[in-house]
């Protein structure tokens, strides 16, 4: 059976998790990092040496890197009822790009505000540091607006896809850390259509941002 190792509060492992909730996939979870399983142990460094989570075994295979993992489960594990990643070429990139623009640019602007606002890490407490990425956050949130705008439900059109797990995760981030936000009326349709599915009440809107 495939395992997914991580704490369930880590927004990265909650992909995971909820991946397989969707692919309706039986998997087992280990607690690992912040509490639980150490991650500078020896046994988790040998499964990865970068002493973070996800990581997913599935018999001899080992992956790290949470979208890598959605990817492979959706790849392997969907079917014609549960295909979170269209075949189509043309449709798969346009997946896999705003799951790389959440990895990379939305991620990056929301991480000083997080770690301030949140995580009350006096190591990321310079007040013009936190503001400059509040703005940037915003500034993200309304492209992903813009996009939604253009058809939906979903950001890639009327199917939902690995783009709305990642994104969604991001969305309920947005809304869950206390700074002041613009409205944004196509992302506030967005978090609700997945409020209504049973995988983002269990592991994405479970209380942690």
């Amino acid at each position: 059976m495939i395992k997914v190792l991580g704490r369930a509060s880590s927004i990265n492992v909650r992909k995971v998790l909820w991946t397989c909730h969707e692919l309706d996939l039986p998997f087992e979870h280990e607690a690992w990092g912040q509490g639980a399983l150490s991650l500078s142990s020896p046994e988790f460094l040998a499964v990865n040496p970068n002493a973070m989570v996800p990581v997913l075994v599935d018999e001899d295979l080992v992956l790290w890197e949470s979208n890598t993992i959605c990817r492979y489960l959706a790849s392997v594990y969907g079917d014609a009822g549960r295909e979170l990643v269209p075949p189509q070429p043309r449709a798969r990139a346009q997946v896999e790009k705003w799951m790389d623009w959440q990895a990379t640019e939305l991620n990056n602007a929301w991480r000083y505000a997080f770690m301030a606002l949140v995580r009350k890490n006096p190591a990321w407490g310079d007040g013009q540091a936190v503001e400059a990425s509040i703005q940037n956050w915003n500034r993200h949130m309304t492209i992903l607006d813009a996009a939604l705008g253009q058809g939906g439900p979903f950001v890639c059109g009327a199917a939902f896809t690995l783009a709305d797990i990642v994104l969604g995760l991001s969305t309920h981030r947005w809304y869950s850390t206390p700074f002041t936000r613009p409205e944004l009326p196509h992302v506030a349709r967005f978090y609700q259509q997945l409020c209504q599915r049973p995988g983002f009440l269990k592991y994405g809107n479970n209380g942690e941002p």
